[in-house]
């Protein structure tokens, strides 16, 4: 963990190093950021000044507007003129957090107390202020980018405040996604707000609206799904989003968004919707379920849409989802049933030059051939030795593609040795021993392809 440290104490810094060391303002200013980075400070969010040159409302713009944005918000006495300046501020001052400097902007911004100013004028204003509110919503998403960040705004109250907004209005599809934005930014790598978010019972509100077709489009919906469900918070040990994952399922989540994907779901928001169904599919059970429901049909479907349209990012999206799926011996069968097989190689000829995407499919492939030898006999006769050689061969500096392609082969041979010597004729042992050497990445997924193929010397 970085040592913190206050802008006052950055300050003071400074001047010593000015009045105790008699250096002049820039080399006492230099010195100090120098100093507390080799100490290990955390200086993000820290106005680097020289104290009684310049104020921080000067040196800082983002300083400023949110100076004005508390002070118009104190004096506001709700007109409408008042709501244009608050909405006006809220927009620079989210456009400096979204510029290139963003990500400083908005350190500053947090250390300035912008989560607390924004989650106050959200408590305050009025379902009604639609406007005014997803400006602030929408501000309030793009300052929550870290722990020091959400945690602040757990601290206010902001999952109570947000879900409040979220519940009153309900029937305004911006105010839906800029309010779901600040879920799933607020709980983003932080295990206490996805909790608290729980505690209020955000999946039973998701739900309610996503029976609502008007709102299927909510993209910041799926991404707060996605966002709860994942298990990203480097300071928790055991993650609770298991048992979330699950609850989820059980009041019928993971079954709409199968309907959603079958009906009303834009191309723009498939791959979100994608995603937060992925993250749902946590154990066997889901996963068949998902299938009964159709998910499997609706998934092979999109799959080929998304070929003949060369729409690479719904194709990674739906193969990375359908691999999850695959996890279940049950849905296996089902997808080899509906010609999966032939219509992931289709995907592939049409994605030739796509490493990406070949990955994908051969990353499926290795799921559905995981412990099945009559699969794995399946997809060598319809070409998937060729795809992992021409792959290798294709692709070389490519350490991911390289890495895929022997977990593959591993799985083709390793209960069918028929499969080995058509593989080692094709030159894959050449292939894998180069992937080897220059992908340090591969090398257990290359020693274990080589050893599973018959040779001894897979260690060499």
């Amino acid at each position: 963990m970085a040592i913190a440290i206050s802008q006052e104490a950055f300050d003071s810094m400074v001047r010593e190093n000015m009045e105790d060391l008699g250096m002049d303002p820039d080399e006492a200013l230099a010195d100090a950021v120098e100093a507390l980075t080799l100490q290990g400070a955390d200086l993000s969010g820290i106005i680097k000044r020289v104290p009684g040159e310049a104020t921080a409302t000067e040196v800082s713009p983002v300083v400023r507007v949110l100076d004005e944005l508390k002070a118009s918000h104190s004096a506001s006495g709700g007109s409408e003129q008042d709501l244009d300046g608050l909405v006006s501020l809220l927009d620079e001052l989210r456009g400096l957090c979204c510029s290139d400097e963003g990500s400083e902007n908005a350190a500053i911004a947090v250390r300035n107390g912008v989560v607390e100013a924004l989650v106050a004028l959200c408590a305050s204003a009025r379902v009604q202020q639609e406007r005014l509110l997803v400006s602030a919503l929408k501000t309030l998403s793009s300052v929550l980018r870290d722990v020091a960040s959400t945690e602040k705004f757990r601290q206010s109250e902001g999952p109570k405040i947000v879900m409040d907004l979220l519940k009153g209005g309900s029937e305004n599809s911006d105010l839906l996604d800029a309010g779901f934005s600040a879920v799933a930014a607020g709980s983003a790598g932080n295990e206490v707000v996805k909790e608290s978010f729980m505690d209020l019972k955000v999946d039973e509100l998701i739900l309610r609206v996503m029976k609502d077709k008007s709102k299927a489009n909510v993209q910041s919906l799926y991404d707060a799904i996605r966002v709860l469900l994942t298990p990203d918070d480097n300071r928790v040990v055991a993650s609770q989003v298991y048992g979330y994952s699950r609850r989820f399922a059980e009041i019928g989540v993971a079954e709409v968004l199968v309907n959603a994907l079958h009906e009303q779901v834009a191309p723009s928001s498939l791959p979100s919707a994608c995603a937060a169904l992925k993250s749902i599919a946590v154990n066997d059970e889901i996963c068949r379920s998902i299938s009964e429901n159709g998910g499997i049909d609706v998934l092979l479907q999109c799959i080929d849409e998304a070929g003949e349209q060369k729409n690479k990012v719904i194709a990674r999206s739906c193969c990375s989802l359908l691999s999850k799926l695959a996890a279940s011996d049950a849905n296996k069968s089902v997808i080899i049933q509906r010609g999966g097989f032939d219509r992931f190689l289709k995907l592939t000829s049409r994605f030739s030059e796509d490493p990406a995407i070949i990955q994908e499919v051969m990353s499926m492939v290795t799921v559905l051939t995981l412990r099945s030898p009559e699969n794995a006999a399946r997809a060598m006769e319809v070409g998937y030795g060729t795809l992992a050689i021409q792959s290798m061969e294709r692709f070389p500096s490519s350490g991911q593609t390289q890495k895929q392609a022997c977990l593959m082969i591993r799985n083709l041979v390793v209960r069918n040795p028929e499969n080995r010597t058509i593989l080692l004729n094709d030159g894959a042992e050449k292939l894998i021993r180069k992937a080897k050497a220059l992908h340090g990445s591969c090398k257990d997924a290359a020693s274990s392809a080589l050893r599973d193929l018959g040779l001894d010397n897979y260690n060499a």
